[in-house]
């Protein structure tokens, strides 16, 4: 084992390991693994950290866009405008729900989704509106809402990286009709396996949803409509519910880890992605390289790990050709450069130096030096 090495993540149980055996061993005890006590009291507590009034735990983070897309009744027939920038799982919900993801540019300093090309690819055929707060920064929600007000629209928000985070001081996923998050286990508030959950102000359009992600039930056995199963179980509730009061520290160490990164990379050759809001939560540490090779090859021999969130924009994707995307070059000169640095809550600050100081070095070495 390299003990010199700094991975991008750490995914192993730490301070949170005696709650999380707790957790379990009252699951087991109880006997009672789908859709009990556990998944109730984490959608009430869940909501309340989310400022919202009801959340409804689904299987996972894609589900819950496709599951309140079709909750709202879009479908077939149907556009729904997004980011060409994220999983491509965002787009892959929308098609899940029947409709087509339309893709609007993004913003090259915010690196979300841009209001002024979501106005250009609205349509008669529009419906919604599903921004992706992207790395753990909101989306320009203030313009986005003034859009959807304007044209008659729905907003959908993708916080599957952006749990704790605002826009204005406000919470993400209560700006639209409602917001989907994931716990997928690298996520800023991470399960040990899938799931995910709606969140909105709406009772009914969450009524709607809980029978939907429960195969169109209301009532056991008794199925009214065309549903899915698609349920967090009471296990990942359990464990979630252990964590969720640790989230806010863990999101003030994101920061901090952030900010120390930032201040090391000054001058550096990189183009690190501006702060456009305070309530950024830091999902990941982006940056951009001119040469991404070059640099992942010389943080590689340094031995620190990075990945590529994402190497290919979701228009170019080939799942999604069928829907004929319109280009998007701004995500595409993104995507060829953007390159994520190791940060997670108990990442050493001594490891946010080290690192910082090799992409320092790397601005010192002749071009064709490696």
């Amino acid at each position: 084992m390299d003990t010199d090495r700094i991975r991008f993540n750490d995914l192993h149980v730490h301070e949170d390991a005696s709650e999380i055996a707790a957790a379990i061993d009252r699951v087991v005890r109880r006997g009672w693994f789908v859709l009990g006590p556990e998944v109730e009291a984490f959608e009430h507590e869940f909501a309340s950290a989310c400022g919202s009034t009801a959340a409804v735990g689904v299987g996972t983070g894609t589900d819950a866009i496709a599951l309140v897309l079709r909750a709202m009744g879009i479908g077939p027939g149907d556009e729904v405008v997004t980011t060409p920038l994220s999983a491509a799982y965002t787009a892959l919900a929308v098609v899940m729900a029947g409709a087509r993801p339309v893709f609007a540019d993004i913003d090259e300093e915010r690196l979300t989704i841009d209001p002024r090309a979501i106005e250009a690819a609205i349509t008669p055929r529009t419906a919604a509106i599903l921004p992706v707060h992207l790395y753990g920064q909101a989306a320009d929600m203030d313009a986005i809402t003034a859009i959807a007000s304007r044209r008659g629209l729905a907003i959908v928000e993708d916080c599957c990286q952006a749990h704790l985070a605002t826009c204005g001081g406000r919470p993400v996923g209560t700006f639209g009709a409602a917001g989907a998050f994931s716990f997928y286990p690298t996520k800023n508030l991470g399960a040990l396996g899938d799931g995910g959950a709606v969140v909105t102000g709406d009772s009914s359009l969450a009524d709607r949803v809980r029978r939907l992600r429960n195969g169109g039930q209301r009532t056991r056995y008794h199925h009214d409509e065309f549903g899915v199963n698609s349920r967090l179980d009471e296990l990942q509730a359990a464990i979630l519910r252990a964590r969720l009061p640790r989230l806010r520290g863990w999101t003030d160490a994101r920061r901090t880890l952030a900010h120390a990164y930032r201040a090391a990379l000054d001058g550096a050759p990189v183009r690190v992605p501006r702060e456009c809001d305070p309530g950024h939560v830091y999902h990941l540490f982006p940056v951009r390289s001119a040469d991404r090779s070059r640099f992942q090859q010389h943080l590689e021999a340094h031995h620190i790990e990075t990945l590529i969130h994402y190497p290919v924009p979701i228009p170019r994707q080939p799942a999604l050709a069928d829907h004929h995307p319109a280009p998007c070059p701004v995500a595409d000169r993104v995507c060829a450069e953007i390159v994520s640095l190791p940060l997670y809550p108990s990442l050493p600050l001594t490891a946010v130096a080290r690192s910082a100081a090799v992409v320092q070095e790397l601005g010192r070495q002749p071009r064709g030096a490696r």
